[in-house]
């Protein structure tokens, strides 16, 4: 996306990651929850969070259908929406984590392009990408909130899994079956790997 605003500069507020480390048994860092609609996404995010802020460690969720309430209220579902969707997540997320928080996003950001520019614009920090693989039939009995039915009787255009595809990532950091355990045990699996790369000392 080309820049609008040529005359502002980027203020560095990000601290020194061995001093982050010492001080505080971790680093700032992102989490990518990507998955089907009514795959577990959020309830995953809910209680990975609960689990950090309990072992001291600052996080923060940004659930995708939060921030379509407000942030990115002004997109729909076409491929260029979704994808400035994503960006505008990425670009928050980064901010939270170059403060030293982990940034724990949920949202289907169904495409692999997309998933691609968030762990571009994240880098240099620390970026997890965490597949929550649960099957269409097992997310269609779960359906909170009535959108596959709606898919499937065509009231409901672009929607993923059903009218609009979704690209299963290739090669994930972190793939979580979300029809074989709960949204605790799949939140302790993220925490074991966040401390297996170096994130997350194995105090926290």
């Amino acid at each position: 996306m080309d820049q609008k605003s040529p005359n502002v500069q980027w203020h560095s507020y990000e601290l020194g990651g061995l001093q982050q480390a010492g001080q505080w048994g971790y680093y700032g860092g992102i989490v990518w929850l990507t998955g089907l609609p009514a795959s577990g996404k959020s309830s995953i995010a809910a209680s990975l969070h609960r689990q950090l802020q309990a072992s001291g460690v600052s996080a923060t969720v940004l659930d995708g259908d939060n921030l379509r309430y407000g942030l990115n209220r002004d997109l729909g579902f076409s491929a260029e929406d979704r994808r400035e969707n994503v960006r505008r997540t990425a670009e928050v997320a980064k901010l939270f984590a170059g403060a030293g928080s982990i940034a724990i996003a949920a949202l289907v950001s169904p495409l692999e392009a997309d998933r691609a520019l968030a762990r571009a614009i994240a880098a240099p920090l620390p970026y997890v990408e965490v597949y929550v693989n649960c099957p269409l039939a097992i997310c269609e009995q779960r359906d909170p909130k009535g959108l596959y039915s709606k898919a499937r009787r065509g009231e409901i255009p672009l929607f993923t899994g059903i009218s609009a595809p979704y690209e299963a990532p290739l090669v994930p950091e972190l793939e979580l079956f979300s029809g074989e355990g709960d949204a605790d045990t799949a939140a302790v699996a993220v925490i074991r790997c966040l401390q297996q790369r170096g994130i997350l000392t194995d105090q926290v």
